[in-house]
């Protein structure tokens, strides 16, 4: 591995990782649409600061960044308070038509300067190595990498200091505010978060992979756990494993590093999806089937109760006749009794079945019910 590759796959992993942070606070608040509305109406903000300004490397421009994806965000929730318009048109409306003027500025007023569109929503990760942070005569290393790492310290910080008000005024607004927290004041201080996070993401890895990396590894994490600490470091986690993960891919396929990113973002989510123990489509499945087997042998005991000590017990109870009198399926009929064999409900004699105490228990617990 040469240093440019390890270089490229540092700056991955801290931008996964400050990305994946803030985006659990959206992912749970379902705030996920607003991070992709900030990533592309922070155009607007570092064209008009740069206008200002006049120097792509002034700090003004995350300044200024930062305060458009406020702006975004209270232009979203005003067309929201009107109740004219739901949440996800509200975004629609609001930042295509910020992004749309970033563009038009640029293309009238500064298209012999490097401030593109192609800047914002691809970023180039290649060049991560060649552009170096030089400071009292030392090369502190690629200056995405250092540029990331403070934003990622921020990030840290920020959600350390404020873990227990940003947890309260996520799961209970209104509890946080009658404790003398301002849930206003936290959303709007988390918005800005990400408005630092989307922007200083932006010239390395671009919007798209940003939305990618504030969306997907959270969204996972979410799925695999209900602890919001172990969501945030799982939320991490999977960010970093990803940009590891994305970059060899895009070794080996030689293709975008970015895209192959965002790929296997796309690829963690959709094993979360599948296989996430509580809340994934396998458990769900498994859950769904074994609930269906419970209620079978519970309509089994009862069937078999309701019937005992009467002239059609005899042929109510036999074993091939049960997907007669139940409708049953004779392979799941046989699965049913099977399982209740197992469990010591029924016991069978001569092709009958015959419950036992503590399958008439079972029957009468699902009659009470």
């Amino acid at each position: 591995m040469t240093s440019a590759q390890l270089e490229i796959q540092l700056v991955a992993v801290v931008v996964a990782v400050a990305c994946a942070l803030p985006g659990v606070f959206l992912v749970l608040r379902r705030l996920a649409l607003v991070s992709d509305a900030i990533s592309h109406a922070v155009l607007l903000g570092i064209v008009l600061a740069f206008f200002a300004v006049g120097d792509l490397s002034s700090p003004l421009l995350l300044v200024g960044a930062a305060a458009t994806g406020l702006l975004t965000v209270f232009l979203i929730e005003l067309l929201q308070r009107t109740r004219l318009v739901r949440e996800d048109a509200a975004i629609g409306l609001v930042f295509p038509a910020l992004f749309s003027v970033g563009v038009i500025l640029i293309a009238r007023f500064a298209d012999t300067v490097h401030l593109d569109t192609d800047v914002v929503l691809l970023g180039e990760l290649a060049f991560a190595p060649f552009e170096r942070f030089v400071l009292f005569g030392w090369d502190w290393g690629p200056e995405a990498l250092v540029e990331m790492g403070f934003v990622l310290a921020l990030n840290v910080l920020v959600i350390a200091l404020l873990y227990k008000e940003l947890k309260l005024a996520t799961f209970d607004p209104g509890l946080a505010l009658a404790l003398g927290f301002s849930p206003a004041l936290l959303h709007y201080g988390l918005m800005a978060l990400v408005s630092i996070t989307a922007v200083g993401a932006f010239d390395a890895v671009g919007s798209i992979l940003v939305v990618a990396l504030m969306v997907g590894p959270p969204a996972a994490a979410y799925l695999l756990t209900d602890r919001l600490p172990v969501m945030l470091g799982l939320a991490a986690l999977g960010g970093a494993a990803s940009a590891v993960g994305g970059f060899w891919l895009a070794h080996a396929l030689d293709a975008s590093i970015a895209g192959s990113i965002a790929a296997v973002v796309g690829i963690e989510f959709g094993a979360a999806v599948l296989f996430a123990p509580k809340r994934g489509v396998v458990a769900l499945a498994r859950r769904h089937a074994r609930q269906r087997v419970e209620f079978a042998e519970a309509m089994l005991a009862i069937h078999l109760l309701q019937h005992e000590g009467t002239p059609e017990a005899l042929a109510e109870s036999r074993v091939d006749h049960l997907d007669e009198h139940l409708r049953w399926e004779r392979s799941f009929a046989r699965r049913v009794v099977r399982r209740a064999e197992r469990r010591g409900y029924v016991v069978t004699t001569d092709g009958r079945l015959l419950l036992t105490d503590r399958g008439r228990a079972l029957a009468r617990t699902a009659l009470a019910v």
